[in-house]
Formats: C-alpha cells, sequence, structure tokens
C-alpha cells in the first residue's frame, strides 16, 4: 500500500491570528514578537516579509528596514488556543497525527481511501475547514513521507498545495539546493559545498561513504533524504521534549536580585504550561546571556520529574546563585527537559507539600477560565515592568 503523509502548515500563524481578530491591521505589516529594542521576530505577516523581515530577526534590523511595521507581542495563550482548533479539525480526518508546533503537524492518511476520494482531497478539505472555521489559511503538502511532505508544504506558500508523487521524486530533488534537505543548516551547507555538492540531486548521486567521512552519521541519512527515503513514522503520541521561556531584557539586570525576580516570573509561565499539558520534568536548564553576548546554559537533573512552581524555582534559583555575574545579563532564559507524564513522579522538593499543590491547582483553575494572566504572584509584577 502506498504511504501518504500530509504536512499542514499555517501561513504567517501568530500575524495571521492577530490580523484576523483586528480587522484593521489585514493588509498591513504585522511583526510579531519584537516589540522592545532587544526583542525578536517571531512571526511576520506577508506584507512585512515583502520588506525582508523574518522570524529570528533583531527587532531593531527589523524596524530598519520596515519602519512602518506595527510591532505587536507574542500571546501565546490566544495562539495555544487557536492551536487547539486546528488539532481537532486535523483529527477529523485522520488519527495519526503529530504536532510539531503550534502551527504545523503531520497526518498519516495512508488507507483512508475508504473515507475520501484521495490524498489529495483529504488535504483540500483540511484547508478549507480551516479557513470557513478559523477564518485563517494553510499551506499543505502531500507526498510519501514526513521529509517530502514538509518540503511539499513550503513551495507554494502562502495557502498553497502541493503533491509529490512517487515518480516525480528524483526530478523535483534534483535541482533544489542541499540546504532545503532536512538537519543541513550553514555549516553542513558548506561542507557539501566544498565537495563540490550544491545540489540534492548531486548529494543523491555522491557516495554514502563519502558523505559520512566528511558529515559523520548524518551523511548516511542525508543521502536517503537526496533520494527521497524516509522512513520516520507519524507519532500520534508525540509530546514536547522541552518546555521553556526566555527574555531579552529592555536594560541589562546587575543584580542577582532582579535575576532571582525575573527568574520566578518566568517559572510560572514554565510550571503552567507545563502542567496544563499534564507534564512534569527532570532537567531544569537556565540560559544567559551576558552584554558582551557571551551565553552560557547551566543544568541539573532531579531525580525524579516536578512541575510545581516552587520547586522549579528552588533549583533554577541555586543555579543561577553559582553564576558569577561580572557584567550585565541581557537575556535569561528558563528550560525544562526530561518530560514526562504528570503524577508519574514527583520531586523530593514536591512530595508531601500538599498545600502548594492546592494552591498551583487552584491558580491554574483560574487561569485556565480567564488566561493565564489572571493570577499571578506578586513578585513577577516586578519582573513584567521590565519587559
Amino acid at each position: 500500500m502506498q504511504r501518504w503523509i500530509i504536512h499542514v502548515d499555517m501561513d504567517a500563524f501568530f500575524a495571521a491570528v492577530e490580523q484576523r481578530d483586528n480587522p484593521e491591521l489585514r493588509g498591513c505589516p504585522v511583526i510579531i514578537g519584537g516589540t522592545g529594542p532587544r526583542g525578536v521576530v517571531a512571526t511576520a505577516s506577508y506584507e512585512a516579509r515583502k520588506f525582508g523581515v523574518h522570524s529570528a530577526m533583531s527587532s531593531l534590523e527589523a524596524r530598519r528596514r520596515c519602519p512602518q511595521g506595527i510591532f505587536l507581542p507574542s500571546d501565546h495563550e490566544k495562539y495555544s488556543r487557536v492551536s487547539q482548533e486546528i488539532l481537532h479539525i486535523f483529527a477529523d480526518f485522520s488519527p495519526q497525527v503529530e504536532p510539531l508546533s503550534l502551527d504545523e503537524a503531520f497526518l498519516d492518511v495512508t488507507g483512508m481511501e475508504g473515507l475520501f476520494a484521495s490524498p489529495v482531497d483529504i488535504a483540500v478539505k483540511i484547508k478549507a475547514r480551516i479557513k470557513a472555521e478559523l477564518d485563517l489559511t494553510a499551506s499543505a503538502g502531500v507526498a510519501p513521507n514526513k521529509f517530502l511532505a514538509k518540503l511539499a508544504s513550503d513551495m507554494n506558500k502562502p495557502d498553497g498545495l502541493m503533491v509529490i508523487h512517487p515518480e516525480e521524486i528524483t526530478t523535483i530533488l534534483a535541482d533544489m539546493p542541499v540546504n532545503r534537505l532536512w538537519g543541513v543548516g550553514k555549516t553542513t551547507a558548506q561542507i557539501l559545498i566544498k565537495l563540490g555538492l550544491k545540489t540534492i540531486g548531486q548529494v543523491a548521486q555522491a557516495e554514502p561513504e563519502l558523505l559520512a567521512k566528511h558529515c559523520g552519521q548524518l551523511g548516511h541519512t542525508l543521502h536517503q533524504l537526496a533520494n527521497g527515503q524516509d522512513s520516520r513514522l507519524v507519532d500520534s503520541e508525540w509530546q514536547p521534549k522541552s518546555i521553556g521561556k526566555e527574555v531579552t531584557f529592555t536594560k541589562d539586570l546587575t543584580s542577582l536580585e532582579d535575576l532571582k525576580t525575573e527568574l520566578w516570573s518566568q517559572v510560572e509561565k514554565v510550571g503552567w504550561r507545563l502542567r496544563r499539558q499534564k507534564l512534569s520534568g527532570r532537567t531544569i536548564t537556565i540560559k544567559i546571556r551576558f552584554a558582551s553576548f557571551r551565553t552560557i546554559t547551566r543544568s541539573r537533573t532531579l531525580a525524579v520529574a516536578a512541575s510545581l512552581d516552587e520547586t522549579l524555582y528552588h533549583v533554577a534559583e541555586e543555579i543561577v546563585s553559582k553564576v558569577a555575574l561580572n557584567e550585565g545579563v541581557r537575556l535569561l532564559g528558563v528550560t525544562v527537559s526530561g518530560l514526562v507524564a504528570a503524577g508519574v513522579q514527583m520531586s523530593l522538593f514536591d512530595q508531601g507539600d500538599e498545600k502548594a499543590a492546592a494552591v498551583a491547582q487552584a491558580i491554574d483553575k483560574v487561569k485556565e477560565l480567564f488566561g493565564e494572566a489572571a493570577v499571578t504572584r506578586g513578585r513577577s509584577m516586578i519582573a513584567r515592568q521590565r519587559k
């Protein structure tokens, strides 16, 4: 049986949601995330992209390129709600859905011909449902595997639909640049180009041993992908590998107390998102970027997983307290990884702390009803004023 995968990718998702909810923004260059002088662009509308604005660009550069741009802060809670609505639509077309992020997912539609005319028909119907029910557009790629489906979804954006049939794979891939291969970043691309391999077709014809010699184990994977081969399955049991939050400050933080205050604000958000997804984590990682742009990460792994704010903060605070603050801090981030289903284990700090667990549960219920910003600790209010 021919395998068919659909990759659905929302078009300029964050910006599109804001334009949908505020008609005055439609047709305007909307830039999400880069509100402060040290901010970073999360998403740019297609109107802003015409000026060369793109995700991961600094807000200063975005403003230089698009001075008329409308800069808005990210509303993660809103985007998460819309993402859940999109997932509900996907579930009507396949039981095998693997979200990759808030705005994209894979669907395995193999064998669904009894319910729909074809895999392409499914993609058309998904796009139509998203437009009709959510007033948003999505691009879809239909192909025999995940690599090709994701590649296809990016080929006719926005509001596009691209199908790659088995007999077309070699022709479609042949002249594409090597950086379109999954796993090929700037460094790997430079290695391949030095080897005379500028296109995917050339990588496909190269000796696997040559690729492995220069790219390690990735070399074998690249050879398979270049030949249109990808055996990865759509994982409907997918869950995030980590949950984190980081902030770039308008003004460098120079005192440990200020860092701890900001740390608590971030831990609150991370803990809430963990509990909302019924997850706990074992490893707490702190990321600090200094004024000189020197960046360090420090981690600690617990014996068992935790999700309570107090527990996460206790560990994060210990990590931060051991960092020498010889210069100002421009960015601070907290990430929890090593995730497991909540309730499977409790941290040694969590055990017996029924009061903290009860408080967290009550606060979470209020946030579910009225939004993440409805309840916060007093210390977090101080941190908010810095952003």
